[in-house]
C-alpha cells in the first residue's frame, strides 16, 4: 500500500490563528510524516479564505523536494481552470528535474465559486477548460512540445525546457468527484482520486466506471484510485468517536462554507448538474445527517482500530 500525507493549510475553526503558524504547522507535520516512511508528500490548490490557503502547490513541492530527497511529492491538485497550460507544463517539468522523476502531477477543475470570481473566470467555462488544458498539459510532457488550437487556449507550438526527462504515464493524477470528471481522468490515462466522504458503496458505481472506460479507451487495465482518507488518531478507543466528529464535524461545516454546497447555483451551471441533485440529497438529511455519512466513510480511533478500517 503507497501511503502519502495530504497538506490542507487550513485555518478554519481556531480563533487567533496566523497564517505562519498555520504554514510552520503544516511543514512541521510533513517532516515528521517524510522521516516516519510515508511515500508522497500532497498538498492542494486554494485561496483567499481560511479553508485553505495554499495558492501555488508546484512550488511548495520545489521546496519540499529539495528538503526531504527521500520522498515522492504531489499536487493535489492544480487546478486548472486558473492555471495556464503552458506554465504548468514548464513548471511541471522544472519541478521533476529538481526531484529526479519525483513528481506526482494532480490536476483538477475546481467547485468553490468564490474562488473562480477570484480569478476572473466562470464556473462555466471549467469542463472545457479543463479537458483542453489536461490534454495540453500531458501531451507535452510526453512529447516535449505544447500547441492548441483553442477554443480557450491557442497557443502556437513550443518546446518545454527544460525538456521532460521521465516518463510522465503512472504519474498522472485528476480528481473526480463528479460521474463527468470520471470520464475525464479516463481519457488523460489518469489515477482517479476520490475524497472518503460519503459511504464506500456509494463510491463503488464511479470506481468501476473509471475501470471500465480505462480499459475500453486504452486496451490496460486502469490503475486503482487513489482516496483521500480523513483520519484522527486517538490513543485510546474512550472518547474517540465523539473527539472524531467534533474536529471532522467543524472540517464538514467548512466545506459547506467554502462551496456554498446549500446555494442553488450549482443548478444553474454548465458542467454541475451533478451536484445539484447531491445537494438536494443533503438538504433532506441535513447536516448532521451528511456528518454521519462521513463518519461512516473516514478513520478514526487507535493505529490499530485505523489499520483495520483501511485493510
Amino acid at each position: 500500500m503507497d501511503i502519502g500525507l495530504q497538506m490542507v493549510f487550513t485555518g478554519y475553526g481556531w480563533k487567533e490563528i496566523s497564517d505562519q503558524q498555520v504554514w510552520d504547522e503544516e511543514l512541521k507535520i510533513a517532516e515528521i510524516a517524510a522521516d516516519s516512511g510515508f511515500d508522497c508528500l500532497w498538498a492542494v490548490e486554494h485561496h483567499f479564505r481560511d479553508y485553505a490557503f495554499c495558492p501555488d502547490n508546484l512550488q511548495l513541492m520545489a521546496y519540499l523536494t529539495a528538503k526531504h530527497p527521500e520522498i515522492d511529492v504531489g499536487t493535489a491538485a492544480v487546478i486548472l481552470p486558473w492555471q495556464d497550460p503552458l506554465r504548468v507544463a514548464e513548471k511541471a517539468s522544472a519541478l521533476d528535474q529538481l526531484s529526479n522523476g519525483r513528481l506526482r502531477l494532480g490536476v483538477g477543475r475546481g467547485l468553490a465559486r468564490r474562488e473562480f470570481d477570484g480569478f476572473r473566470t466562470t464556473m462555466a467555462e471549467s469542463r472545457e477548460r479543463f479537458d483542453e488544458a489536461a490534454a495540453m498539459i500531458m501531451e507535452s510532457l510526453r512529447s516535449g512540445w505544447m500547441e492548441g488550437e483553442g477554443p480557450h487556449y491557442i497557443q502556437p507550438k513550443v518546446e518545454i525546457r527544460p525538456r521532460p526527462r521521465f516518463p510522465i504515464d503512472g504519474r498522472i493524477y485528476a480528481v473526480a468527484s463528479s460521474e463527468e470528471s470520471v470520464v475525464s481522468a479516463a481519457k488523460l490515462r489518469a489515477r482517479m482520486v476520490m475524497f472518503a466522504d460519503r459511504p464506500w458503496p456509494k463510491r463503488l458505481p464511479q470506481i468501476q466506471q473509471h475501470a471500465q472506460l480505462f480499459e475500453e479507451m486504452h486496451g490496460v487495465s486502469g490503475p486503482p484510485p487513489l482516496t483521500a482518507d480523513f483520519c484522527v488518531c486517538t490513543s485510546t478507543m474512550d472518547g474517540a468517536e465523539e473527539f472524531s466528529r467534533e474536529y471532522m464535524g467543524t472540517f464538514v461545516y467548512s466545506n459547506f462554507e467554502h462551496y456554498e454546497l446549500l446555494g442553488d447555483h450549482f443548478s444553474k451551471v454548465k458542467g454541475y448538474d451533478s451536484y445539484a441533485a447531491k445537494i438536494e440529497v443533503a438538504k433532506e438529511v441535513g447536516i448532521e445527517g451528511i456528518i454521519d455519512g462521513f463518519m461512516q466513510a473516514a478513520v478514526w480511533g487507535t493505529p490499530d482500530r485505523i489499520l483495520r478500517e483501511f485493510e
